[in-house]
């Protein structure tokens, strides 16, 4: 059984993993801000066409996000349990199999980028730039699936530095890149999804390079293993289905935000983005949770857990008290860099008001939904996840046929949205207070 730190020597521990993790997923979604606001003055069907291509993207990549959840889990566990190779091995297995689950996702998704798009309703002018940027953003899911499979193994080793430097140098990359082959070539929306798709694959390689590293030190296998993938594949599944369930709901909201008006619609878009921020931002302290809940259990300490995820509950809350205040006080100067029409600007900011005042909400979700992952409690979550999308679907359509739109149609919207945080936090901390998720040993 490996030594676990001392209670007075937890809080040090979060936060040298969580510290680096969230400048690390902060530096992810700037990804799309960069390309908000450089699409943005291009127009406002430019910036409304990437707000619909950006959905469907982050739904056909997220919806694997298991490769990095998953993942962090099982090799934490191993970890824990004091098989080092073991854990390499299982990390391995999961980058072959964001390979293969790239490869298929890219195909699917240039080859259905028109009718996919269109499914969201919006006009014409929107949909071809929508098309145009999701079918080149296609070639860089495989890199994105890969970016989180070496994330996860690094993460489960307790590494969050090295994917922290990997954002930075690939946030960089992109801004650069999307700067010059927007504006400076003049390709468009199109150089903006040229231009990610370069820094997303520099980024998958130099992760592969770190992990193959590690691999050789401990003499792990890197050849492909059927047995192993399809292993790592079949865990995975519930972790599909949660978020499956989740990017549902944020794909209705998308789909209603469409209906308010194409000017709703891009402030939805830069809204739903700064949300996204906000979210990888307060989930740096759940990527803790999954590596330390993992370790922590494999090595057979309950009380440690405990302790461990009463701390991080605290501090979660405490930092969206935080963030609210922060988008309070923004909520008039956000909006003026990515549009130059007066009436999205209005819809941005009082769309972000209530952005704000979710973010407490937010934060004891993202870090329940943290440390069940970590204990490898993905059933349940699956479960949670479907109950929680339903209990949003009343939300949801209850403002759609309210038939309100422009500014209040979408400050509604994000009301129910934020409704549809509370029942996922509701039901996550109903969980933890149970002992029934905290199963000890390497696996499950």
């Amino acid at each position: 059984m490996s030594q676990q730190p001392p209670a007075s020597g937890r809080g040090r521990e979060v936060l040298r993993l969580a510290v680096p993790a969230f400048l690390a997923l902060v530096a992810e979604p700037l990804f799309l801000l960069a390309d908000s606001a450089i699409v943005g003055h291009l127009g406002t069907s430019a910036l409304a066409g990437l707000g619909v291509a950006s959905a469907v993207l982050l739904t056909a990549v997220n919806i694997f996000i298991f490769l990095a959840y998953g993942t962090t889990a099982v090799v934490a566990r191993r970890l824990g349990a004091g098989d080092q190779r073991g854990a390499i091995s299982a990390g391995v297995d999961g980058i072959w199999l964001a390979l293969l689950l790239g490869t298929a996702g890219a195909l699917v998704t240039a080859l259905l980028a028109r009718p996919l798009v269109e499914l969201f309703g919006a006009g014409p002018e929107v949909v071809t730039e929508a098309v145009t940027y999701l079918r080149w953003s296609a070639l860089g899911i495989p890199p994105m699936l890969v970016v989180l499979a070496t994330t996860g193994v690094l993460r489960g080793l307790q590494d969050t530095r090295t994917p922290l430097i990997a954002s930075v140098a690939g946030f960089s990359a992109n801004a650069v890149l999307s700067l010059f082959l927007v504006h400076g070539v003049g390709w468009g929306i199109a150089g903006a999804a040229i231009g990610t798709v370069i820094a997303q694959t520099g980024m998958a390689l130099a992760l592969v390079v770190v992990v193959v590293r590690g691999a050789r030190r401990l003499g792990s296998s890197l050849t492909f293993h059927g047995a192993g993938v399809l292993r790592a594949a079949r865990g995975g599944i519930p972790l599909l289905v949660r978020t499956v369930a989740l990017r549902t709901a944020l794909l209705i909201t998308t789909w209603t935000a469409a209906g308010l008006g194409d000017e709703q619609l891009a402030a939805h878009q830069v809204a739903m983005t700064v949300w996204s921020t906000l979210a990888f931002a307060l989930d740096a302290l759940a990527i803790a949770a999954q590596a330390l809940t993992g370790r922590t259990l494999g090595a057979g300490d309950v009380v440690g857990t405990r302790e461990t995820t009463t701390l991080m509950v605290r501090w979660s809350i405490w930092f969206g008290c935080g963030l609210t205040l922060l988008i309070v006080a923004l909520h008039q100067v956000v909006p003026l860099g990515f549009s130059q029409d007066p009436e999205v600007r209005a819809a941005l900011a009082a769309a972000l008001l209530v952005v704000a005042v979710g973010q407490p909400i937010a934060g004891i979700a993202f870090i329940l939904d943290g440390v069940l992952i970590g204990a490898g409690d993905t059933r349940w979550l699956a479960w949670a996840q479907i109950a929680a999308t339903l209990a949003y679907l009343p939300m949801v359509l209850a403002v759609y046929a309210s038939g309100v739109v422009g500014t209040a149609g979408l400050v509604w919207l994000w009301v129910a949205f934020t409704g549809f945080m509370a029942v996922r936090a509701a039901l996550m901390w109903r969980r933890a207070q149970g002992e029934r998720w905290m199963v000890v040993g390497a696996v499950r």
